[in-house]
């Protein structure tokens, strides 16, 4: 069995933790979002992650209502977007520093708290997803000198990255960056080199579309066949075997898989009992890496 604590921030982590994005599924059923994080606490989660902009704030104020201090658990939002109701995306970026500022304040508004332990700034460099443009082109030691002086000011505790490249990352090193949040997957492995500078300065990497497949034509864990092969030879899902081979491929990853159903939640947790043997290793190492890059909007 792998390792199942891991180090974040200042903290020791259970590297299976919750990602708040799909809570936004369960808006119309509040009271169920609400059950469902707390059972994720029930089964060993301390380590949630969320954005203002997951469904206009839903996620956030479903996590201060969820969310007792005795429960210890270590709440990781982002800024670098915004919520956008009425946009053809759910979502603006908010790359400026001081959007930046206004972001980190109003995700201690809505998570109701003085302090966020750690907070990403998500740029949009790499992986899938939106790229900027025009205003929103902002330097990177611009965006770390606003992050480092909230971090001064006691409003945030730790900086992580997310979206950034390898460069962008041996940058940011000096501003004493926690953890990285970016596209990887087995069938997506352009970071390697991130991965393993991250293990080797003591940074999470915490991979967000840990199954690929994020937008349409992008490649998929579940449907490479190796993976497939060894799912049927262990008797379990090709989604396990994916989220089971991260926690084997490097000791400081953390999962954060998301669900709004209860039972998808407990597969998630128990991914850390699967054993995967050399054979079963060397098959999946042996997966092609395919490029997931292509941008949208």
């Amino acid at each position: 069995m792998t390792p199942s604590t891991a180090s974040l921030a200042t903290r020791t982590v259970s590297r299976i933790g919750y990602g708040a994005m799909q809570l936004q599924h369960l808006r119309d059923r509040r009271g169920e979002a609400v059950a469902l994080l707390r059972r994720a606490v029930e089964l060993g989660v301390d380590h949630v992650d969320t954005a203002e902009f997951y469904g206009f704030g839903f996620a956030n104020d479903v996590i201060r209502e969820a969310l007792r201090p005795e429960d210890g658990v270590l709440v990781v939002t982002k800024v670098g977007a915004d919520p956008d109701p009425g946009g053809p995306l759910p979502l603006r970026l908010a790359q400026r520093p001081e959007q930046l500022r206004a972001s980190v304040e109003g995700n201690l508004r809505s998570l109701g708290t003085d302090r966020l332990p750690v907070v990403n700034l998500r740029r949009l460099d790499s992986g899938p997803g939106l790229r900027a443009d025009g205003d929103q082109i902002v330097d990177l030691d611009d965006q770390l000198a606003a992050m480092t002086a909230l971090r001064d000011e006691g409003k945030i505790g730790a900086i992580g990255l997310s979206g950034v490249t390898l460069d962008g990352l041996r940058r940011a090193l000096p501003a004493g960056i926690v953890c990285v949040q970016n596209a990887y997957s087995l069938v997506s492995r352009a970071d390697e080199d991130m991965l393993r500078l991250c293990a080797a300065e003591g940074i999470a990497w915490v991979p967000f579309f840990p199954l690929g497949g994020a937008f349409p034509g992008r490649p998929k864990v579940t449907g490479d066949p190796a993976v497939q092969s060894v799912a049927a030879s262990l008797g379990v899902t090709p989604s396990r075997i994916g989220l089971a081979w991260l926690l084997h491929h490097a000791p400081n990853v953390l999962l954060i898989p998301g669900t709004a159903d209860p039972a998808h939640l407990e597969a998630n947790m128990t991914v850390g009992e699967i054993t995967l043997d050399a054979a079963a290793l060397a098959t999946l190492d042996a997966v092609e890496s395919r490029s997931d890059e292509a941008p949208i909007g």
